[in-house]
């Protein structure tokens, strides 16, 4: 088969096209027919060797969708042809994340799906909705599931509830779909008039160009009559909390998702005088990544793809998701 490495542990972290065994599954295990994969943020940092993994070659990225070609001895659950994802942490299956169920996450610290197969345990072969694309599909297991863990499994949103969200990456655009699925008030934040403009047009309730008003806080203040929002799904990291702290109202929910905005300090004073409850995540479990798409198939949900890319120019894929930019998700077709 066809795949692509990189070399996280090199000094330039390049990647390279090889080729390599077909594989085969083993007891409990399929073999998938990767037909899509997408990029993350984390994507970046893994080939920047952020993690400081020692691999020598290493198949990258954790998202992607295809279709079951090969099913190991006691697989009663799958057959050839069943259309899935592979989840982000394939041992977390139910209950409280831990540190055995986080210590292997393809495209990180094992191998990714960026290859024409790929071996999974057959339980984190995650059945998708049938009105999805494999290149829509290939989008759900980090961005999609972080949307859905920070907006119902840990912020517990209502329909009368208002939600603060930040950017235009997949995590917030995922958000957007699901918190307007619930029917929850919407203020979205991005960062020139073209996303806002897209964003108005995908029906978001109340849009704040973070650049042209950098105090942010008090506009969302203003938007919710000084009372603040309910839940912030926060992807700037130490660069935005202090203003995401000071935009949710007091006893609100601030689910701190990433960090994309960099460093910076963070004063934990206002947690405490605000009653603020500031909850870290990391995606979610098995369980919660099929729950998911029971509710995106009920409500027909779509994700937004900014470009696909071939499978020859996955490189390109990179530089692009390095450029930043894009609105929604950078997928691969395989």
């Amino acid at each position: 088969m066809q795949a692509w490495q990189i070399k996280p542990a090199a000094a330039d972290g390049k990647l390279a096209k090889v080729s390599l065994p077909e594989p085969e599954p083993g007891p409990g295990e399929v073999v998938v027919r990767m037909r899509a994969a997408s990029f993350n943020y984390r994507d970046l940092l893994v080939a920047d060797n952020v993690y400081r993994s020692k691999a020598t070659a290493l198949i990258p990225l954790s998202d992607g969708a295809g279709e079951i070609a090969k099913v190991g001895d006691g697989v009663s659950r799958h057959r050839p042809g069943d259309r899935v994802a592979g989840a982000f942490y394939p041992d977390w299956i139910r209950g409280s994340i831990s540190e055995s169920a986080r210590a292997r996450s393809p495209g990180a610290t094992v191998d990714g799906v960026l290859a024409e197969y790929v071996r999974l345990p057959a339980h984190a072969a995650i059945g998708v909705p049938d009105h999805l694309s494999f290149e829509e599909a290939a989008t759900l297991p980090c961005a999609a599931l972080t949307a859905w863990n920070a907006l119902v499994e840990t912020g517990r949103t209502k329909a009368s509830d208002t939600v603060l969200l930040q950017g235009s990456g997949g995590v917030s655009m995922m958000a957007l779909a699901m918190a307007r699925m619930m029917g929850a008030r919407v203020i979205h934040m991005s960062s020139d008039e073209g996303r806002c403009r897209r964003l108005r047009e995908l029906g978001v309730d109340c849009v704040i160009d973070y650049k042209a008003k950098p105090d942010w806080d008090r506009e969302v203040m203003a938007m919710t009559e000084d009372r603040g929002v309910d839940l912030v799904v926060e992807v700037g990291g130490p660069a935005t909390l202090a203003r995401s702290m000071r935009a949710v109202r007091v006893g609100g929910t601030i689910v701190s998702v990433g960090f994309v905005g960099g460093g910076g300090t963070v004063d934990p004073r206002p947690i405490i005088s605000r009653a603020i409850r500031l909850v870290g995540i990391t995606v979610g479990s098995c369980d919660m990544f099929e729950a998911m798409n029971r509710a995106i198939l009920q409500a027909r949900l779509r994700p937004v793809i900014d470009r696909t890319i071939g499978f020859e120019d996955a490189a390109e894929g990179y530089r692009q998701l390095r450029a930043g930019g894009h609105f929604g998700k950078l997928v691969v077709t395989i």
